[in-house]
């Protein structure tokens, strides 16, 4: 029944593209585009797309070592799900046509259709339509692909793969809709969030915690990490990607671009001997998984912060984020929450400390310049994201499992998932 399904949701997926595909035409665009705002984002897409390898050794390099391959694979496999899904409809879903705000019209880009060469002045007038939307893709890709380390190593293949296709179209599409379409929900309330702290991080967070719950604790938890170099190879690709990832969003070669460049940096930095530092004064030793954690940790809450902070207040955001973050993976050990690789810890409670102190640093509507407003709106739109998100995503891995069982057996856990899912070792 599993393989039919699979091969049918494929199928579906072939046709419908065949079917309404469309061609691109550059001749319309060629006096609109801005040539150093398109060779920018070109090359920040480029870079977002590689930090989803970079999440697979980050992730693999993590886990037990007869489930590498597994965990590689769930971030791996998203490039190719959700860019066909994205294309065809994903897109329209976060970026078409506004309904009440909270969701595009699924038809006013479907299969890519009016989606060419020419700049939409609506969302960049500098750039290709075109290129708008495969940069949003990146996001979209490994969005999901963040959520795979709090279930890793019992979960099954291909219910992970209907799960993510579930979440990008009913937790991701709406969220980027709300937070960066013009006629968004979020947007018009004034919530603020530069390149995905509510879209991607604290999303993937919840859906993680969510994961976590819903699948319960490992058969047995083996706390030994296949391969330490991996996770460093991991973080630096991370690290190289996310500057795409932020400095991209200013969707232009600018002075934001800039900006969101450096405090990226400045943040991470921040973090990390923040977080190293911090392992040393509780007595525990400056490890080099420590060090990477944190570098992603610093990463995560300046996202929604990028362009609008200073870089003094980028160095708050790391070393809060880094303090609060580790303090929550000390607390998630100690309950009964098998998120495996602290997804929730790191990026859920990374996002929420990202998306307060935008709120309270943002240019001259923070809190720190007397303004009320945009905080109030940020602590609604986080309780808003945390209460659709984590419900959602719990009704989704139920509804997966229901279509699909969505662990593996005892049995396939103790041989490893590379073995059980995939018949191949690292």
């Amino acid at each position: 029944m599993g393989r039919k399904i699979n091969f049918l949701v494929l199928l579906v997926l072939v046709a419908l593209a065949l079917i309404f595909g469309t061609g691109y035409h550059t001749v319309e665009s060629a006096g609109e585009i801005d040539k150093a705002d398109t060779a920018w984002m070109l090359i920040s897409s480029a870079l977002v797309l590689l930090m989803t390898p970079g999440l697979a050794f980050f992730y693999g390099g993590m886990v037990n070592k007869k489930n590498v391959i597994s965990t590689m694979l769930q971030s791996f496999v998203a490039l190719g799900v959700i860019s066909v899904l994205w294309v065809i409809v994903g897109f329209s879903l976060a970026f078409g046509d506004s309904i009440y705000g909270i969701i595009g019209n699924p038809f006013t880009y479907f299969a890519f259709r009016n989606v060419g060469a020419a700049p939409n002045p609506a969302f960049s007038s500098g750039i290709p339509f075109l290129l708008f939307a495969v940069f949003q893709l990146k996001f979209a890709i490994i969005t999901p692909a963040l959520i795979t380390g709090s279930f890793a190593e019992r979960i099954r293949f291909r219910s992970y793969i209907l799960f993510m296709i579930f979440f990008s179209l009913f937790v991701y599409a709406p969220l980027a809709h709300m937070t960066w379409h013009p006629d968004g929900l979020f947007r018009n309330w004034g919530v603020l969030d530069y390149a995905g702290g509510t879209v991607v991080h604290m999303s993937a967070g919840f859906a993680a915690l969510a994961g976590s719950l819903y699948l319960g604790r490992r058969n047995s938890v083996i706390e030994a990490p296949a391969n330490i170099p991996y996770v460093v190879l991991g973080t630096g690709l991370l690290w190289f990607g996310w500057f795409g990832f932020n400095a991209g969003s200013a969707l232009g070669a600018n002075a934001d671009a800039v900006i969101a460049f450096a405090n990226t940096n400045l943040a991470s930095a921040t973090a990390m001997i923040t977080w190293i530092f911090f392992d040393r004064f509780r007595n525990k030793k400056m490890s080099a998984l420590g060090a990477c954690i944190s570098a992603i940790v610093g990463l995560v809450a300046i996202t929604p912060a990028a362009g609008y902070v200073t870089m003094g207040q980028s160095i708050f955001i790391g070393f809060a984020a880094a303090i609060v973050s580790n303090l929550a993976i000390m607390l998630n050990k100690k309950s009964d929450i098998d998120d495996t690789l602290d997804v929730f810890p790191s990026h859920g409670v990374g996002g929420i400390v990202g998306m307060l102190l935008t709120g309270i640093f943002a240019g001259k509507v923070g809190l720190v310049y007397g303004e009320t407003t945009t905080m109030g709106y940020h602590l609604l739109a986080m309780v808003i994201v945390a209460v659709f998100t984590f419900g959602l995503s719990l009704l989704l891995y139920k509804l997966v499992d229901v279509m699909l069982p969505i662990r593996v057996t005892a049995l396939q856990e103790e041989r490893g998932l590379d073995a059980s899912q995939h018949g191949e070792h690292a």
